[in-house]
């Protein structure tokens, strides 16, 4: 990397990054409970992410107190640096909840709108995670390649759900539709993981409806830096209504098999 304000930045993501991981690994709860709920009585908050942003935010503040900020817990602030950093503290936290390994810290650092540097930490893998717009995509220090193509029909692809209902089952309604399409799909409950899995070579695809920019923002960066294509509805960028994330080769079968099954509306 030869940018070193990247360089700064990337560095800051990761320590902060490995801070916010380790408070939730050891830090657990045993009587972990809800601290408040979101969009449904099922999309929860516990005390745990609150205290993970609270750690991101203040550590990133020490040394760039002027950046803005844009958080899953309520972090936000425009700063005057333009630099912002995107933060979801917790990624997977019904997961979390009920004790199972598949959940994260995402953090993304955007320069004037861009987003240059993201890190998703995933402590129960022991996996870090990391990408510098233009200088590929790492995992514990290994290069990522995201899988040689398969035809849709050989993919395997995973997908989320939103925990409003009757959203839910229309998203069911569009997977049912799909999965013959498919090798097969899969659930894991952590979109920054699974974004993670398409830049290594796990996934042949990912896509979901309703995610938000913390959501996405580090793993959409980590997988185009590992040779991805990513986006939403053909011709658009990634966003709430529709994220795809797949191979060369899989991205625009699946991208248009979603459109055309309206996996972009509710």
């Amino acid at each position: 990397m030869t940018d070193p304000a990247l360089s700064e930045l990337l560095d800051l993501a990761l320590e902060a990054a490995r801070r916010a991981g380790a408070l939730l690994r050891d830090g657990r709860p045993a009587d972990l409970g809800v601290a408040a709920t979101k969009s449904s009585p099922i999309d929860v908050v516990t005390e745990m992410d609150i205290a993970a942003e609270k750690l991101i935010t203040g550590y990133l503040t020490d040394f760039r107190p002027d950046d803005g900020f844009l958080g899953e817990e309520g972090a936000s602030s425009p700063g005057s640096t333009g630099i912002r950093w995107v933060i979801d503290p917790l990624d997977g936290t019904v997961n979390y909840l009920y004790g199972l390994p598949t959940w994260a810290v995402s953090i993304a650092a955007e320069r004037d709108g861009e987003r240059v540097v993201g890190v998703v930490e995933a402590p129960m893998r022991r996996e870090t995670y990391q990408a510098v717009l233009g200088g590929g995509a790492f995992a514990n220090g290994e290069a990522l390649r995201c899988r040689p193509t398969a035809p849709l029909d050989q993919a395997l692809v995973s997908t989320g759900f939103n925990y409003v209902a009757h959203v839910r089952a229309h998203q069911a309604d569009v997977a049912q539709r799909l999965i013959p399409r498919l090798r097969d799909i899969r659930r894991s409950g952590s979109a920054a993981v699974d974004l993670c899995d398409v830049a290594a070579g796990r996934l042949d695809g990912y896509y979901e409806r309703g995610l938000h920019p913390w959501d996405l923002a580090a793993g959409d960066l980590i997988a185009r830096e590992a040779g991805a294509l990513t986006g939403g509805r053909p011709g658009l960028p990634a966003d709430g209504d529709l994220t795809v994330a797949a191979t060369p080769g899989v991205f625009e079968p699946l991208q248009t098999a979603l459109d055309e099954l309206g996996a972009w509306h509710d």
